[in-house]
């Protein structure tokens, strides 16, 4: 008879999750559950099957074809959406483990909290947000939380993947304040579970220091030119330090690294400051704090901002990327103006949606699932009379 003491089943990963987190982690055990009722997996913990569930999705496909900052076609060793999503959810990861926050919950929020993201990156969000003024608005992180509540359809019982309250809540709470009807399930009075908070981090640290490495390998950002911002004349110290020989291309990715790495460090240091001076002890402090828990210290803070306007000022607006962005505007312009217009354009699933939830939204579900390709195909079909597979 074989011997299943050493068993790690959900119990006993709930038991030992427990001891790991500190006071204002949030336990998987402790989870106010779905919004519908289903029997716990026997080797999973909720938090866990969340995640996984997440991982299995169409629309988490679809972010290795949408765009980061490049459109994928234009190499294949640019940031996609899902490569940052990956990006972002190793960060994340690290600095849960660090402080004693869940890695299992914060990994899901990381990994799902740019499902939502329209093709052709931001500018591809900010058209479809005009588009759809008159209509609720757009926005990447709530369309993220209805893909996952409605969109996806891979059950038989129920719309959407049915998971945690604190997922979903995660998601929704991306930025203060928390007005509107979106987040009236997610008690706007309440602030977000610190795993949240650490995502939201992540990905800062994650889309800065990676857009920096995709505008040198462009050639669009010039590597000495980047010493005028003090991140990198700092972290370029600390790396020369101890590599004395490194340049050119070796040196970027040191440096690309590096500020990764000083970012983390001091989020987790500062961050521990915070609960420590705060007297943040557990998940009730966590609630009723007013202000964020994780953060930068104010230098670095002011380095990192400092950072962001190079990078809009050097990079987001130079011409080459602005090419993608004017593309970006008519083609979803076009593609959203066509569907309203005349719905029978739209597959069923979404005429469907038209029904029930008007066709403005449904278009904006429709055009914000697109990858970059499957966007510029369709606007072939409708604009192209001459376009092969019509």
């Amino acid at each position: 008879m074989n011997d299943l003491s050493g068993l790690h089943d959900r119990v006993r990963l709930e038991s030992d999750e427990k001891l790991s987190l500190a006071g204002w982690g949030m336990p998987s055990s402790a989870s106010e559950g779905r919004r519908l009722s289903e029997a716990d997996d026997p080797f999973r913990t909720a938090f866990q099957r969340d995640r996984d569930r997440i991982i299995h999705t169409t629309a988490f496909r679809r972010l290795i074809g949408k765009t980061q900052v490049f459109v994928s076609a234009t190499g294949d060793h640019f940031r996609t959406r899902l490569t940052h999503s990956l990006e972002v959810s190793q960060v994340a990861r690290s600095i849960a483990r660090s402080l004693g926050a869940n890695p299992d919950l914060t990994e899901a929020v990381a990994l799902s909290h740019d499902l939502g993201h329209a093709p052709f990156g931001h500018p591809g969000g900010d058209v479809l947000d005009e588009l759809m003024h008159d209509h609720g608005g757009f926005e990447h992180n709530h369309q993220s939380l209805r893909i996952l509540d409605v969109l996806e359809q891979r059950y038989p019982n129920f719309d959407g993947l049915n998971l945690t309250y604190e997922v979903r809540e995660s998601i929704a709470k991306h930025k203060r304040p928390y007005e509107g009807p979106v987040y009236a399930p997610y008690r706007p009075y309440e602030g977000p579970l610190i795993e949240a908070q650490i995502v939201d981090m992540a990905d800062g640290i994650a889309y800065n220091s990676h857009d920096l490495d995709d505008g040198v390998h462009a050639g669009i950002l010039d590597p000495e030119a980047l010493g005028d911002t003090w991140l990198w004349t700092e972290v370029r110290k600390i790396c020369l330090a101890s590599n004395p020989g490194l340049s050119g291309r070796q040196l970027v990715r040191r440096i690309v690294a590096g500020i990764i790495d000083f970012l983390v460090k001091d989020l987790v240091r500062t961050t521990a400051t915070n609960l420590a001076q705060r007297k943040i002890v557990d998940l009730k402090c966590v609630r009723s704090a007013a202000d964020p828990i994780v953060t930068f210290s104010p230098r670095v803070a002011l380095a990192e901002s400092e950072l962001k306007t190079y990078l809009y000022e050097h990079f987001y607006t130079h011409h080459r990327v602005a090419r993608m962005r004017h593309r970006a505007r008519i083609f979803i312009t076009a593609l959203f103006e066509a569907y309203v217009n005349t719905p029978i354009l739209l597959p069923a699933r979404f005429r469907e949606l038209a029904d029930s939830n008007g066709v403005h939204r449904a278009v904006a579900d429709y055009i914000s699932g697109m990858t970059d390709a499957y966007a510029s195909e369709q606007y072939a079909k409708l604009f192209w009379p001459s376009a092969p597979g019509l």
